[in-house]
């Protein structure tokens, strides 16, 4: 009996000395690696799924179609040569025959109409500036999409370590719930046995949603860090070591500086009206701004087709010598065209029309995007703030009082003055106090995430294709929070 109480006695201190070894959700989490030697960090990710983009690649090509179809069109046609065989008589085929008979050889050229070709070539040069300025926006775009991908599947492992870390603790206390209630000095009950191993099988189903979910992000994310480039075949050829049923990410959770602190995490509200200055220059603002500019080039090209189309032809006609031996002259006839724009109600007003038409709806895409970046920005806000109160309520008070309550109970039950079910309760009270401060700690990073991709206008493009690579440098460190 003295034996049984001394080995009931040591496992009871034995799971208090385990409880007292967790630290108290810092959530420098557990330090064993889950896969692989390279671990994937939250700024690798974001570089390699934007260096990997085929999107990027076909934008550079779009632009380089509007650049090289802009120098095109600001071309004359091409002059239109004819060579015939004029008054040919039909009796007899011959070419002396007859005086109106001539070798004729003709040239004719068509002028545009007004300045149509050099409005036409501004037009499509303005629609190509937009393009930097998308791709600008598809990479922070990536950079967000990537970078919370990344988070949430850091959580899932992390949150995967805390209960890997916890179930020795629930192994533990299915010992002492066992032992005691075989022990005849023992206060546990066989429904304290019973609890004790169903909250550990609690655990381990626990452990298989997370790998689930674990799953689903890793996934979701190697399909971004995929590369193509290469590939004539159209076969994906994966990064190394990222495509895998599982890789390693870096156990440090970034730290992700927001552009503008001021706007984001300060408790004044402007108005939208004070806002909507923050949001022009955004680069998906500013290629919409791009697109309204080329549809205003647009109207002007519409009201050139109200200028007549001229031409001009000029020709000359070879004359054979007579039966006699006389010459005949040669001869040479020009001519100007043109045509006249009368019918102009259902052809030419119409065309202008629908270009201003065109025009006005351009501007309302621009006006709903801003609307979308301004609440974007309201709700980001607003989840932050929110955010970072419980985050000071957890780590202040909430887990304080529960780290107390389960040493308290912990140290009652050992001392035979507690119950095992308050054990178990207060230690998954915990468990899930760890885990949530781990939720609130990433979804902080994601909102940053979402607010530095809403001021990313702030770093400007001068020269929209020279300054594009640096531009991105400085957006990219801003987002993931490494040095450039």
């Amino acid at each position: 009996m003295a034996n049984l109480n001394l080995t009931l006695t040591r496992l009871k201190n034995s799971a208090l000395t385990l409880l007292m070894t967790i630290p108290l959700a810092t959530y420098a989490f557990a330090e064993e690696k889950l896969n692989g030697n390279n671990p994937l960090s939250f700024g690798q990710a974001i570089k390699i799924a934007q260096k990997n983009d085929p999107w990027l690649v076909g934008n550079h090509h779009k632009q380089q179609v509007l650049e090289s179809m802009s120098s095109a069109v600001n071309t004359w046609a091409d002059p239109q040569v004819s060579v015939a065989l004029a008054n040919l008589p039909v009796n007899g085929f011959d070419f002396t025959q007859e005086g109106m008979t001539q070798v004729k050889v003709g040239i004719a050229q068509m002028f545009p109409r007004g300045d149509s070709l050099a409005i036409k070539s501004q037009q499509l040069k303005i629609e190509s500036e937009a393009f930097p300025f998308q791709r600008k926006n598809r990479q922070a775009t990536v950079a967000v999409t990537v970078g919370s991908l990344w988070l949430d599947a850091y959580r899932i492992q992390q949150s995967i370590a805390l209960i890997e870390k916890n179930r020795s603790l629930f192994e533990q206390l299915v010992d002492v719930a066992q032992v005691s209630y075989s022990s005849a000095l023992g206060k546990s009950r066989q429904q304290d046995v019973v609890r004790a191993q169903l909250e550990l099988t609690r655990l381990e189903d626990r452990l298989s949603l997370l790998a689930q979910q674990s799953s689903r992000y890793v996934g979701m994310m190697s399909s971004w860090l995929s590369d193509t480039s290469n590939d004539d075949n159209a076969q994906a050829s994966l990064t190394p070591h990222y495509y895998e049923k599982t890789f390693e990410l870096e156990e440090k959770l970034p730290e992700i500086e927001l552009l503008n602190v001021n706007l984001a995490s300060n408790e004044h509200w402007l108005t939208p009206n004070e806002l909507v200055h923050y949001f022009t220059s955004h680069p998906s603002v500013v290629a919409v701004d791009k697109k309204i500019n080329a549809t205003k080039t647009g109207i002007k090209l519409a009201g050139e087709k109200y200028q007549p189309q001229w031409g001009v032809n000029a020709s000359y006609g070879y004359r054979a010598d007579t039966d006699m031996g006389s010459s005949r002259a040669d001869l040479f006839s020009v001519g100007v065209t043109f045509d006249l724009p009368l019918f102009t109600e259902n052809k030419q007003d119409k065309e202008l029309q629908a270009a201003i038409s065109e025009t006005e709806a351009v501007k309302t895409e621009k006006t709903l995007l801003i609307r979308q970046l301004l609440s974007g920005y309201a709700s980001a806000k607003g989840r932050l703030l929110r955010l970072e109160e419980r985050q000071k309520l957890y780590q202040e008070k909430l887990l304080p009082k529960v780290h107390s309550h389960v040493q308290a109970t912990l140290s009652a039950y050992t001392n035979d003055d507690g119950e095992f079910s308050e054990v178990v309760r207060a230690r998954i009270s915990l468990l899930n106090s760890e885990i949530d401060l781990l939720t609130l700690a990433v979804e902080e990073q994601k909102i940053r995430l979402e607010l530095n991709y809403l001021f990313i206008g702030e770093i400007k493009i001068t020269n929209a294709e020279q300054n594009l690579y640096q531009s991105n440098r400085k957006q990219t460190a801003a987002i993931t929070g490494e040095q450039e």
